[in-house]
């Protein structure tokens, strides 16, 4: 096993055409949240084992991005959604998402006083 890809490594096959290449994007964009929160883990799971694995996932993000160099921060990647983007504004974007969500919890507590 190679440590760097603890559950392996991800590798497209050849076989894979552009349009189910598409396909497998809208899979994924599609993600019903709704439904989600309704599968039994989500119900039934303590909220601290999901605290943790985002801790976890935060962790390793963190440790990524202070691993890069200035020069990779303008590598271009593309998003599912938004195209040609570089490495600099998925970062944005990281961060944005998390304060988003930090602001819909906030506001939660908030409404329900907890």
């Amino acid at each position: 096993m190679d440590p760097r890809y603890p559950i392996g490594k991800f590798e497209m096959p050849a076989s894979v055409t552009p349009t189910r290449r598409q396909q497998a994007i809208d899979e994924i964009a599609a993600y019903n949240e709704a439904a989600w929160a309704e599968l039994a883990d989500s119900r039934t799971t303590p909220i601290e084992v999901s605290q943790t694995l985002l801790d976890s996932v935060h962790n390793r993000w963190d440790r990524l991005w202070r691993s890069l160099k200035p020069e990779h921060f303008a590598r271009v990647l593309v998003h599912p959604e938004h195209g040609e983007r570089t490495v600099d504004w998925l970062l944005f974007i990281y961060e944005w998402h998390g304060k988003h969500h930090a602001a819909h919890i906030t506001a939660l507590r908030k409404q329900k006083g907890w």
